[in-house]
């Protein structure tokens, strides 16, 4: 007979057995337990979401490299030659520079969405103060500035009598350049509507932030694109 049918071991001290108590406290702390590891072990939908975007974006890209080594190839140096002569080097550096700057200000907006802070709690001078709304509103600005060098070298390319029907290079360069520079303005697009909803949210909560850490993930990613574009374009001629 076990413990809990003597009651006089129970006025002694010894510890009682309760079968059915037991066992429903057991299944409760095992469901328990495996709720809370099923919360931890289970992705983020929306993380997910953007890599495997970011993934089909890298893939196109990396056609278009394909495209650009295979045509220099075929045509061969003396096209490429002729052709990488008449680009501005130091311009493009200086705006490769803005851009790859305007990656250190979008993450410094990440950092002040990840503590929740949508505005700066000081003056506009004081930058440590600034908020994800300062961070990335001077992002936006920065990534304008990068369009609109691209705008102009593309006008001083055309007055150098490269466009994109001249010959390959012209073609290559401006595919290139180009659909990066219209993933460019989707991410300008993408500031201002974080912008507009932090505006329009009366209090900057997980959604607004998971969606400000999501646009910078595509911005880092088109400026590293950029950063091999331009090595590839600008430097190995």
């Amino acid at each position: 007979m076990g413990d809990q049918f003597h009651p006089e071991l129970k006025a002694l001290g010894r510890p009682t057995i309760e079968p059915k108590r037991s066992i429903s406290g057991i299944i409760t702390h095992m469901t328990t337990y495996a709720g809370t590891v099923n919360r931890v072990n289970r992705p983020n939908l929306v993380a997910v979401g953007t890599i495997v975007w970011l993934a089909s974006e890298l893939m196109f890209f990396a056609a278009l490299f394909a495209m650009y080594f295979t045509t220099r190839a075929v045509q061969g140096p003396a096209v490429w030659l002729e052709s990488t002569q008449i680009l501005n080097i130091p311009f493009a550096a200086a705006n490769t520079t803005i851009l790859v700057l305007s990656s250190i200000t979008c993450q410094f907006g990440v950092f002040a969405a990840e503590r929740f802070q949508a505005r700066r709690t000081g003056t506009l001078l004081e930058v440590s103060k600034w908020g994800m709304r300062e961070w990335f509103a001077l992002t936006f600005i920065m990534g304008s500035v990068f369009i609109g060098g691209q705008v102009y070298e593309y006008a001083h390319l055309v007055g150098e009598n490269l466009t994109l029907s001249s010959n390959a290079y012209g073609s290559v360069f401006y595919m290139t350049t180009g659909f990066h520079g219209l993933h460019v303005t989707g991410g300008l697009i993408a500031f201002l509507v974080v912008l507009i909803r932090v505006f329009r949210a009366q209090k900057f909560g997980h959604n607004q932030a998971t969606t400000a850490i999501v646009v910078s993930y595509y911005w880092h990613f088109v400026d590293i694109v950029w950063i091999a574009l331009f090595s590839a374009i600008y430097l190995i001629k």
